[in-house]
C-alpha cells in the first residue's frame, strides 16, 4: 500500500467538503495551524529552560579558615 494517487486524493477531499462544508474547512485549518504553532513554542520554551538550568554555575562552599590553619608555611631557601 503506497501513497494515495491524485484521483483518490480528490475523492477524499470531496468527502471532507461534503461532511464539513466549504466554510468550515478554513476554520479547521486555522485551528490546526494555531495548535501546531503553540506546540512548537512550548517545546522551545522547555528546551530553553533546560539549557538555562544546566548552564547555571553551582555554588561551592569552602571553609577557608580550616584550610589556612592546617597548611604548613612555605619557606624558600636562597642559595
Amino acid at each position: 500500500m503506497g501513497m494515495p494517487g491524485g484521483t483518490e486524493l480528490l475523492i477524499i477531499f470531496g468527502i471532507i467538503v461534503l461532511l464539513f462544508g466549504a466554510k468550515k474547512i478554513p476554520d479547521l485549518a486555522k485551528g490546526i495551524g494555531k495548535g501546531i504553532k503553540n506546540f512548537k513554542s512550548e517545546m522551545k520554551e522547555v528546551d530553553e529552560t533546560e539549557v538555562v538550568s544546566t548552564d547555571a554555575p553551582k555554588k561551592v562552599e569552602t571553609d577557608t579558615t580550616t584550610t589556612a590553619s592546617t597548611e604548613a608555611p612555605k619557606t624558600t631557601t636562597q642559595a
